[in-house]
């Protein structure tokens, strides 16, 4: 368990299909499995796979008040128009974690961590890109450590289903390549 970030509120974005809200629903499985406060709240465009999906996650040591999230501490946006729409919501001293293979510009915020991951070639040199997802995970933790890559590498096993169980190495690696990834650009 990560100590010390009080609660924090997570923003998952991008189009329907990429895998945002799996993503947000592991990290708060992995909460929970770490005995921790947690809400997950899916939101889906008009269409799911192509339209826009986006969740939020909040993990806390405490009871949640609110699941309502205006300033998130962290954002992973997976395509530009997630970009457009959080870069300037997330919180002075947080983090943002832009997938750099759909998104042409760089953020122009000031006051923030900034990660830029080629997440959709990370995904496709471990042999998937449907796994784009979790490498921008694995960058998002190695920067805000509210749940430890291996803790999440855990509830994953627990909570796989079995008929992606031959997925689970592929998904444990790509959580590996998004921390070294943003390890890197410290």
């Amino acid at each position: 368990m990560a100590s010390g970030l009080g609660q924090v509120e997570i923003v998952i974005s991008g189009f329907g299909g990429q895998g945002a809200l799996f993503a947000g629903q592991l990290l708060a499985h992995a909460a929970l499995d770490d005995n921790r406060h947690t809400t997950w709240i899916p939101s889906y465009g008009p269409e799911m796979r192509g339209g826009t999906a986006h969740c939020i996650v909040i993990i806390s040591d405490d009871e949640i008040g609110s699941p309502v999230v205006r300033n998130p501490r962290a954002a992973i946006v997976l395509n530009l128009p997630s970009l457009d729409k959080y870069e300037s919501l997330v919180k002075p001293g947080g983090v943002l974690v832009v997938n750099e293979s759909l998104v042409d510009r760089r953020p122009d915020r000031s006051g923030i961590e900034i990660v830029m991951v080629r997440a959709n070639e990370e995904a496709e040199q471990i042999g998937d890109k449907r796994l784009a997802n979790l490498v921008m995970v694995g960058a998002l933790l190695q920067r805000l450590p509210v749940i430890t890559l291996e803790a999440l590498g855990q509830s994953l096993d627990r909570h796989i289903p079995a008929h992606r169980r031959n997925l689970l190495e592929a998904n444990l690696l790509a959580l590996k390549r998004g921390a070294e990834v943003a390890a890197s650009q410290v």
